[in-house]
Parts: structure tokens; sequence; C-alpha cells
């Protein structure tokens, strides 16, 4: 604009110059119009001409410029004046406010300055008037400049260097001001150019009108200067509010929201009515931000945000209930209870009532080959009492063909029913009980099969009352992905269910199924598998010869079926030994041996089986302590039992005497006649399968009768919240607390006291209470090493039976003793001593001071003897040898059960009758 201006101009006081030269004739008139056009246009573009005319005192600013300005250039008049022909200005002050001489000038009024040659005030005069305009464009005001011709035509002819002064002066000032506006006006549009500024404008009034808020603009006096048009929308405004910057207070508003948007007053999200919305306004003033007077105002329909804002809430809801089912659902590996927090965590947070339903198979688990035709058993119900339920849990169900379950039991697929009201299906197992269901308000159902793999488990019905939203579309998808993931914890604990009922089986059958009859102990036992699966935990009582009796505690370290596997090879090697008679350290040393044996030949067959380094199957994981199916390692092969431990003892109620012995397991309990607890100090060896080398040593317990023997596993002692130290204060407690109970009374107490709520591993708890065999049952007799002794001795024997009642054995025990104590004096060595003991058999025991044991053979027809020991088996239930520190110990048991097996032949031709092969010598 600068350019073009300075150009303009210049071209004027070129054509001014050279017309001045070459037409001297008229230079007059034409030099008179270029002064009057110069005049007028220098006045026009001024700065200060723009600013007066726009201000509220037009004449008072514009009358002195004017006349220093007419004076200055040499004019004979100059005059501002409104567009309309009024004047803001005059040489004759009176003239000022009065309707200009000539009319209106239609080509200024348009922007264009006029010439023209006129009658004035002052006489015929050339006259320019010049139009002011803004920076729009827009004409604000004219200035008019006159010259007399006759002093035109005086001064052209006279002072025409002056002029061509005057017109170098009106360049310099055009450009001045130029440069001036120009900057200005750089200034105020930061640069722009008038092309940017309009694409700017038209960018500015798009998005005024493209965003989704109402825009306010409302000025000081509160009338409305500019809204867009979801403004328009929301506010239902007129088309011409704006524009014909209508009061705020006309525009119909709700009074609460006018007065807010007359007050001028800061607001933040207020939300105001109005019409059938909710809008969220925010108020802001604009003189703030270098604006005039005013505020600017936007509107938020916060109807659609709240619709929108539930849908959210709905959607967020949904998310945490998946999110707490993944952790309260499948905490346990029990079907049962796995249901009962599925139908938890649906009510009420999803659901009114949950019922859940699952297949007979399941329940033993087992899969289900189809959910057809099998009966379902009630597992859980929720949101209503028990005894109003429909049916009951545990309660056998078989629904209807046709029925919404019936059919999503069989297609695999959830089912909706929105209204029952409207449905008849879901009634046809019982009109009378689904009556009874609508009266309690129920009005909508989706059904959802149990489904994992493939396979259907079972059924999960939920059911919204009148008082809840009915049942949607929506929430079909939502009660699925429930149910699946409830699916496949039951599915888990269906799994575990059967593998864990193998294993129970299994464990059962390799325990004590009854403990044997002896009258040495009152025993009592207790054992209970852990949470996480049936272990190696073990006990056993065994009688042992000379109305002795073992007692024994295993564990073996960890859980599943190799575990009871395991305990089951322990508790038959214990059986083994104990069936030698062997003393407990001898027992345990035995035992420590086989174990170590067994570790190396399952380590030896992990090692064949071993695949070759790189197979994938090298790289999974080895199953952990817990599951039901550990102990097995990759490639087949087991894994070592090292880790298990055993206490042994052995309880002579003759002496009331108890040997123990143990091998890394915990140490027993002796609960005296008087209620005093103790825990005696019992040597401990390595567990099982780590003593190597090393010797096992035994302690050795005098009980008096009456006294309590406890035997445990660590399981009882020992939890994950709780040492070893403070079990064992705890069973303390529990065993003093009563001294006359029995031993099934103390198992009782001991596991209120002690058992865990989960116990993590299996608790084996063994109680005897001792019992002294009668000293009138009891008979001994030392024996010299002369055959002649054998007389007296069996003769004192005989008698003994005759006062105990035992005649019927007599002859059969006679027969016995003589050979046992005939072979003592011939192969054996001092001190030779006979015991016998009545106890629920008759029990006859020969000890010597040598360790030579005899052997039964068969005699050959040519032999004179031999026949002894085959005769004492023959005759006796059972016999053997027991070894003794100082010798060896022969014994044998008669069966005093007259029903039992026969006593034997009661005449020596009995005797003589069983070898009549024998040649006649």
């Amino acid at each position: 604009m600068f350019v073009v201006q300075l150009a303009l101009v210049v071209l004027l006081v070129v054509v001014t110059v050279l017309a001045l030269i070459l037409q001297a004739q008229s230079a007059v008139m034409q030099d008179a119009r270029q002064r009057s056009i110069v005049g007028a246009e220098a006045f026009a573009h001024a700065p200060a001409t723009l600013a007066a005319m726009t201000s509220a005192h037009p004449s008072a600013l514009l009358q002195p410029q004017v006349e220093a300005a007419r004076k200055g250039s040499g004019v004979d008049y100059i005059v501002a004046f409104r567009p309309d022909g009024v004047r803001w200005t005059h040489p004759d002050p009176r003239l000022i406010g009065k309707q200009a001489v000539g009319g209106r000038y239609p080509p200024a009024l348009h922007g264009e300055p006029y010439t023209d040659t006129r009658n004035s005030a002052v006489g015929p005069a050339v006259d320019t008037v010049a139009p002011v305009t803004d920076t729009n464009g827009k004409v604000v005001g004219l200035v008019s400049v006159g010259i007399r011709v006759q002093k035109a035509n005086e001064r052209m002819i006279g002072r025409l260097p002056l002029l061509l002064g005057s017109a170098t002066a009106a360049l310099v000032l055009v450009a001045g001001g130029a440069v001036l506006i120009n900057r200005r006006l750089r200034r105020q549009t930061h640069g722009l150019e008038p092309a940017e500024m309009r694409r700017m404008y038209d960018h500015h009034e798009a998005v005024l009108h493209a965003v989704r808020e109402g825009v306010l603009i409302i000025g000081h006096d509160g009338r409305l200067i500019l809204a867009n048009d979801e403004a328009r929308r929301l506010l239902d405004l007129p088309e011409d509010a704006d524009t014909a910057r209508r009061p705020i207070a006309e525009l119909g508003l709700e009074p609460r929201l006018t007065a807010l948007l007359t007050s001028g007053r800061e607001a933040t999200d207020e939300v105001y009515l109005a019409g059938d919305r909710l809008l969220a306004v925010n108020v802001r003033p604009t003189a703030p931000h270098g604006g005039p007077a005013g505020s600017a105002v936007t509107l938020r329909d916060s109807t659609e945000l709240r619709a929108l804002s539930g849908r959210a809430e709905v959607a967020q809801e949904r998310l945490k209930l998946i999110y707490d089912a993944g952790l309260r659902i499948g905490t346990t590996l029990d079907v049962g209870r796995t249901a009962a927090e599925l139908a938890d965590v649906a009510v009420p947070r999803f659901a009114d009532v949950v019922s859940v339903e699952l297949l007979e198979p399941v329940l033993r688990g087992e899969e289900p080959e189809s959910a057809v035709g099998i009966d379902l058993r009630r597992m859980v119900v929720r949101g209503v009492a028990p005894e109003r339920a429909i049916y009951q849990v545990g309660d056998a169900l078989r629904f209807v063909p046709g029925t919404p379950m019936a059919a999503s039991l069989a297609t695999g697929r959830p089912l909706l029913v929105d209204d029952l009201l409207r449905s008849d299906e879901w009634r046809r197992p019982d009109l009378e009980a689904t009556r009874r269901l609508l009266d309690a308000r129920i009005r909508s159902l989706i059904t959802v099969p149990l489904q994992a793999r493939g396979v259907v488990l079972g059924l999960v019905s939920f059911w919204r009352s009148d008082q809840a939203d009915d049942f949607q579309e929506e929430d079909l998808a939502f009660a699925e992905e429930l149910t699946a993931r409830a699916a496949v914890a039951i599915d888990n604990a269906r799994r575990y269910t059967r593998e864990h009922t193998t294993a129970v089986t299994l464990q059962r059958s390799l325990l004590p199924q009854t403990l044997p009859e002896q009258s040495a102990l009152e025993v009592a036992h207790r054992y209970l598998p852990a949470h996480a699966g049936v272990g190696g935990d073990w006990f056993d009582v065994i009688p042992l010869p000379g109305a002795r009796v073992a007692l024994v505690v295993g564990d073996v370290v960890g859980h599943g079926l190799h575990a009871a596997a395991t305990m089951g090879r322990l508790r038959t090697a214990v059986h083994n030994f104990s069936a030698l008679d062997l003393p407990p350290d001898e027992l345990l040393n035995h035992l420590d041996e086989l174990v170590s044996h067994i570790d190396m030949d399952e380590a030896r067959a992990a090692g064949s089986d071993r695949q070759e380094p790189g197979d994938p199957a090298d790289e999974m994981p080895w199953p952990g302590i817990g599951s039901d199916t550990d102990g097995g390692l990759p490639n087949g092969g087991r894994a070592g039992i090292t880790g298990a431990t055993c206490l042994y003892a052995i309880y002579d109620p003759v002496a009331g005497l108890v040997t123990l012995a143990r091998a890394g397991h915990v140490g027993p309990a002796v609960v005296r006649p008087d209620g005093s607890v103790t825990f005696p100090e019992v040597p401990v060896s390595p567990p099982l399968g780590l003593g190597g080398s090393m010797p096992v040593e035994t302690a050795q317990l005098t009980l008096t009768e009456g006294s309590r023997l406890v035997l445990y596993t660590d399981g009882l002692v020992e939890d994950r919240d709780r040492d070893i130290g403070t079990g064992l204060e705890l069973l303390r407690t529990a065993l003093a607390s009563g001294t006359d109970r029995t031993p099934d009374q103390t198992c009782a107490t001991v596991l209120e006291a002690l058992l865990p709520e989960h116990p993590s591993d299996d608790i084996a708890l063994l109680v005897a209470r001792t019992r002294l065999l009668d000293p009138g049952r009891v008979a001994e007799w030392d024996v010299d090493s002369d055959p002649a002794a054998v007389a007296p001795v069996r003769a004192a024997c005989l008698r003994m039976l005759e006062s105990w009642g035992l005649t019927s054995i007599e002859f059969t025990t006679e027969l016995i003793l003589s050979e046992l104590i005939t072979n003592a004096i011939r192969y054996g060595a001092q001190p030779i001593r006979v015991r016998l003991l009545y106890d629920r058999a008759l029990i006859c025991e020969v000890s010597d001071g040598t360790s030579a044991s005899p052997h039964l053979r068969r005699a050959a027809t040519t032999d004179e003897g031999g026949r002894g020991l085959f005769l004492v088996a023959q005759f006796a239930q059972r016999w053997g040898t027991r070894y003794t520190p100082g010798g060896k110990v022969i014994w044998t048991e008669q069966s005093l059960d007259e029903g039992g097996r026969p006593a034997g032949p009661h005449s020596a031709d009995d005797v003589l009758d069983q070898w009549d092969h024998v040649p006649a010598l």
C-alpha cells in the first residue's frame, strides 16, 4: 500500500509540474485544481484527521488543525464535514454545524475524491472533496479544499517556484503519512499481508461456527455482539440477535442464565437450564486481555455429556467387575467353592439373583461327554434366601427340553429372556415354582453354559428384578465373559478333583486301614491330608514278638502321587525290616540304605531317559511341589525321594521300656500320668537317604503305666504362619490340659488346638497310652548248661501253664520248650534263660549268649536228628529269632483262640504218626 500511495503522489506531482511548464496558459486552473486536490488528499490521509473524525468531539479537534493547514497552505478554505454534509470546520465559525454548500458528493461518498469549480462563499473557486476512510475502507468524513480562481492565477504566475516547493512538501507529507500508516497497520496486523489477513479471518469465522461449543461475545452494555451457530442452537436465539446487537435481557433466556450473562462476573462450568437442556456455562471478561470491556461466554451441552458419562461409568464398572472376577474366582481347587465365588462376584453388581448348577460327572472329577440328558446339581444360589429358592442347594435338576436352560445346555450358547412375563417356555419345569419367582418380582433372565475347552460343565442363570433395568443384548456378552472365567477355574478344580481323588484313594490304600490288636498300648490316630493335595506322611502300629509293639511315624517331603507311592514303598520296607525284629537303630540304617539305592536307581533312570540337548522338551518347566501330578521330571524321569524322615519306637510292656531312634524327624512328646509333658531328647540322624556312613543312635525311656507317648509329623507343629517353637508350646499346652483323657480324646484336643485353617502339609498324629503286662503273667527261669536241667525247667513251665489255665496246650508247649532248651544247651552259651509270657498268645522265649541262629531244614530219611525246629514250626503259630546285645532269643507264639489254628497233637502217637515214612532202625 505504501508503494502504491507513494507512486501515485509522485505521479501527480510530475504531471502537475509538466502541466505548468507545457501549458502555461491553462496553468491557473490546473494549478488551482492540483493545489485543491493535494490539499484535500493530504489532509484526508493525515493520521490525525481520521482519529479526530472518529472521536467524540471532532469539531474541537479538527478546527484548529484545519485553520492551521489553511493558513499554512495558502488555500482559501478547508472544510471538514460529515458524509451527510454537516460541517465540522469552516473558516467562518458561524457556519460550523450547518449544511455545506453544494449538497452531497456521490463520488466522494463512494471513496473517490471529487474536484469541481463552483461558487463558494468566497467566490468562484476550484473545490476538491476528498473522503476520509477508516481501515476497513468505510467513509467516516469528507474534506473540502478550495482555491479562488483569481488568487490561483496570481499565485501561479508569480509564485511558480513556491508552487513547486509546495508540491514537493505535499509529496513528503504524503509519503511520511503513508509510512506512519503502514507502520501502524503492520504493528496492528503483526506483519500480515492483506491476503493473509483475509484467509485468517475466513478461518476464524469457520472455526467459530464449526466448534461444538456455543460462543457468545457480550458488550459492556449487555448487548449481544457475536453468537456462533452452536450458541444459536443451544439457546434458540433469533436470527438477528447479534447483528442487531439485541440486549441479552430481551432474548427470552432462563432468568438465572440471563442474570449470569448480564452480571459480568466470572463463572466456570456452572450448570443452567435452557429449555430441555442442561448447559455448562463459562464466562470470562475480555477487558484484561486487551479487548474492549465485555464478556466471552462458552456453552457446553452437558445433557449429552451426562449420557456419555453414564455409558462410560457402566463400561468402567464392567471392567472392574471382570478384574475382581479374576481375583476372586478360582482361589481354591474346589468346584463348589468356585461356583460360590462366581455367584458372590455377580450379585448384586450385575444381577439380583444368580444360581449355578453343575453336571453330576463334574462333581466326581469326570469330563461330561454331553450335557443333554444328564442331571445337574444345584451348587449355589445368591441374592435370595435359600428357603425361598425354587430349587435348594444340592437338589438334582433336569431341565425340560424347550426351556432356555435346556436350549443353552444343548447349544452351548447363552440365551436372553428380557421379559419373563411375556415368555412361557422357562416356566415348563415347574409352573407353581416359577409363579413364585414372578411374585418375587423377577423379570429378566440370562442363562449361560459353563463351558471350558469346548466341554459344557454346567449352567449359570442371572436374574434381575423389576427394580433394575432389564438385561439387554450388550449384557449377554458380558455374562458370557464372566462365566467363561469361572468355567476355566471350575474345569481346573474338576481335573484337580479327579487327580486328588486318585491320589487320595492310593494314599488311603497304602495307610493302615485298621490297627492290629495288641495288649501293650491303647492307640488312637489321626491323619489329615494337606489342602494342596495328598502327601507322604504315614504312621503304623506293628506288633512284635514278646508282646512288644513298634510305633512308626514318617514323612516324605512333597505332595502328589509320587509322594504317596514313595510313602507306600517305605511303609512296606519298614514292615519287612520289622519282621526281622531289628532294633530301631539297625532298622533305620537299613531303611536309609534302601532309600539311597532307590534314589540312585531313579537318577540312573532319569539320565537314561533324558533327551538329546536342544530338544524343546528340555526347556519345559518341572512340576512344582504341591500338585497332584508333581514328581515327574522332563523326559520321563522321577524326582528322588531324598527328604523322607522317620521315627521308629519299640515299646516293651514287660519292662515298660521304649526304645526310640529318628532320622530327620521331629521328636516325640511324653505325657506322664500326673499330666506333666516333656519332649525327651532323642538323638537325631540325617533324613533317610542322606545318612551315608553316619550311625543312628537310640534313646531309651522308662514309662510308667498310663503314660501317653505322642508321635507326630512336622505338619502338626509347623506351618507357614507358625514356627516350630510356637507349635511345640501349643502342643505342650494342649497335652497338659487333661490327664484323664483317652488317646482318642487327646487326638481331638491336639487337632483342635493346633490344626491350621488351611494346612499346607499333611498331619499324622499317633497317641499311645502305655500298659504293663501283669507280673503274674510273666515267668522266667535260668538254665544250666547241663542236659539234665531240661526236665526240671520243663516241669516248672508245665506247672505255670496249669496255674494259668492253659492245660490244653501243655503238650505242644512241653515239646517246643524241650527242643529249644536242648538246642540252647547243646549249641549255645551261658547265660541261658527261659521266659513265658501269657498275653493274647502264649509266648515262649529261650535266650542264650551266642548269636548263631538256627535254620529250619528238612532232614533226610537217614538223619537221626534235625527235625526239632520243624516240630517247633509245625506246632507254634509263629516263631523266630531276635538278636540282643548279649546273644539271641528264640521265641514262639501259640494261639489261645480255640477257633483259630489247632494247638497241635494231644499225644505222642499223634506226633509219631507224622513220621510214619521213617524206616525202622
